[in-house]
């Protein structure tokens, strides 16, 4: 158990997914368990003095420009402190004119099929993450094409089957889940997680439990 916080960020300056609020409770609740102390804002000067210390920061489906000077200095320095960080869907469409920030999600959000049901394709298991869930996981949700695939930069633990659904355009390298330490800290990012439905499903649950075990975990050495 730690007492450090666990700051969860869902401010919007483009289009608002309306399971933020569902998505602040997963997280109170999975924070709960781990004993966090959840802060949760949309004001980056609240996230910026909650930062130092924290145990990671959430993107809660964040988009567009919502950082000031201040806010993304202290993320920065989070991540090169070997903070956590856990972006949440539309994280990868936030901050496009900031390159550091590109490289601490992953990969940038392009677009996006109709809602509709498809197969998760879950390439690692050696993760917390995605441990619990089959080969081949069928869930609904947006289907996010990115600009590029991020392979090869980072950890792809689950990939899109564009054959189980209409309006796939990355083929067949189409990574949804995905890890690194490219930042200094810890950074997972799912593109899962469009529903207010998700957030009360109980593989999605686990997959966003697993997800903050990895984030918050800190070497022996830094303990």
């Amino acid at each position: 158990m730690t007492s450090e916080p666990l700051v969860v960020f869902t401010r919007t300056a483009g289009f608002r997914h309306d399971s933020i609020p569902e998505g602040i409770d997963a997280l109170r609740a999975l924070g709960a368990e781990r004993g966090l102390t959840v802060v949760a804002t949309e004001d980056p000067d609240t996230l910026a003095a909650a930062l130092p210390g924290a145990a990671a920061a959430v993107f809660l489906s964040t988009t567009g420009a919502v950082l000031t000077p201040p806010a993304r200095d202290a993320l920065r320095a989070h991540q090169e402190a070997g903070g956590g960080f856990l972006g949440v869907h539309s994280a990868s469409g936030t901050e496009y004119e900031w390159p550091w920030y590109g490289e601490l999600v992953g990969a940038r959000f392009d677009g996006h099929p109709a809602l509709q049901p498809g197969v998760v394709q879950v390439e690692d298991h050696d993760h917390p993450a995605t441990a619990h869930l089959p080969a081949r996981w069928t869930f609904t949700d947006e289907w996010y094409h990115f600009t590029a695939s991020p392979r090869g930069r980072v950890r792809v633990l689950a990939s899109a089957d564009e054959s189980t659904y209409t309006g796939g355009r990355m083929g067949t390298d189409h990574p949804l889940v995905w890890c690194h330490e490219n930042t200094g800290g810890r950074s997972f990012y799912t593109s899962l997680g469009h529903t207010a439905e998700a957030y009360g499903d109980k593989a999605f649950r686990a997959h966003l439990r697993g997800a903050l075990d990895w984030v918050t975990e800190r070497p022996e050495k830094d303990r």
